[in-house]
């Protein structure tokens, strides 16, 4: 019996020196989760560009890019909270938050440029208290952000009531809606580009983002490494709820209007985009490209079956529907996966144990 465990351990340690360990290089950047996103992006935009006739036009760029840049913009951070394996569950109410605040101290008489700096300081403080909660009281997130995603829109209709503020400078409304020459793309979208790139080379480039995934696999062994986490995640929900007030900022000068209820649901729509796009949502797996794609996918759909005049109930259905199978799908995908390994290691180990033959060193 002392020969056979060692024996028995030899032979699997040889089997499974066989398996395959992951996608690496080449491989891994076409096949991967953001490159498969992208590709259902493509295969999306050609099918709506085919079958609706006023899909592939200018106009429809940029209406649809100036849809999805609110969802654009709090992905970003969403992201790397959801990295860490928390959540954030208030960035609307952030935004809808911030919007009142912009409507009542414009019309106040405060100049615009202070207006929108104050509107930026009220979604950071409203992050640092969800921060603070998460981070230093040891609260959990969804728990935590649920209770603010009540508080927060409540303040913002103690602060603004029923009233809605609409009578913002036009230029500043203009620039919010301007195209870049006949491209159709927005203006701002040059903005919006840049709050991407920063948040990409945050994650993918610098030693905070790139720890960020340990945090999510396992707090206590990131702690062990020396990174800290509760520092990390409280910048992380400051960032949620400054990124959420640029958020509220474009929503109200879009539309020129401030009210208490802007933005309201957007959350599910981020959510769906961020773990649609690859985001494990237990931490620890996600790209910005792929959230990207993914935030892209949802806008493109939800875009094409408003021009197809599919009502906003089944909009909400798709998105709901979008946001299950993004949760579902990688852990049918991991299932199958580890069956399909553990049925090679059955099948091979008695064959390695009667040729008596392992694999070398």
């Amino acid at each position: 019996m002392s020969e056979s465990a060692p024996t028995t351990a030899v032979i699997a340690a040889g089997v499974l020196e066989t398996e395959p360990h992951g996608r690496t290089g080449l491989t891994r950047l076409l096949l991967g989760r953001p490159a498969i996103m992208i590709y259902a992006l493509l295969v999306t935009v050609v099918v709506a560009m085919v079958s609706i006739p006023r899909f592939a036009s200018p106009v429809t760029t940029g209406f649809l890019l100036l849809d999805v840049i609110p969802v654009l913009l709090i992905a970003m951070p969403m992201t790397l909270v959801i990295l860490t394996g928390e959540i954030d569950l208030s960035v609307a109410s952030t935004a809808g938050l911030t919007s009142a605040v912009i409507g009542v101290l414009w019309q106040a008489g405060l100049d615009i440029s202070l207006v929108l700096l104050l509107g930026l300081v009220v979604g950071t403080v409203a992050g640092a208290v969800n921060g603070a909660l998460v981070a230093f009281a040891g609260l959990p997130s969804l728990a935590v952000t649920i209770g603010t995603l009540a508080l927060f829109r409540g303040l913002a209709l103690v602060v603004i009531g029923d009233n809605a503020v609409a009578d913002f400078p036009s230029e500043l409304t203009a620039f919010f809606t301007s195209k870049l020459g006949v491209t159709g793309i927005p203006t701002v979208m040059i903005g919006v580009a840049l709050v991407v790139v920063f948040f990409a080379v945050l994650l993918h480039l610098t030693p905070f983002g790139r720890a960020l995934p340990a945090i999510g696999f396992s707090k206590e062994a990131a702690r062990f490494v020396g990174i800290k986490v509760a520092q990390a995640k409280f910048w992380l929900f400051v960032g949620t709820g400054s990124v959420s007030a640029l958020a509220g900022i474009y929503w109200t000068l879009r539309y020129s209007s401030a009210r208490s209820d802007n933005a309201s649901g957007l959350e599910l729509a981020v959510i769906a985009a961020v773990l649609l796009g690859g985001v494990s949502i237990f931490g620890g797996r996600g790209t910005i490209p792929g959230v990207v794609a993914g935030v892209l996918l949802i806008g493109v759909v939800n875009y094409a079956l408003r021009l197809g005049r599919v009502s906003e109930v089944v909009l909400i259905i798709v998105t709901g529907s979008l946001l299950i199978a993004s949760v579902v799908a990688p852990s049918i995908g991991q299932y199958l996966s580890t069956a399909r390994h553990d049925r090679r290691v059955r099948r091979q180990l008695p064959r390695a144990a009667g040729t008596g033959h392992v694999r070398a060193s």
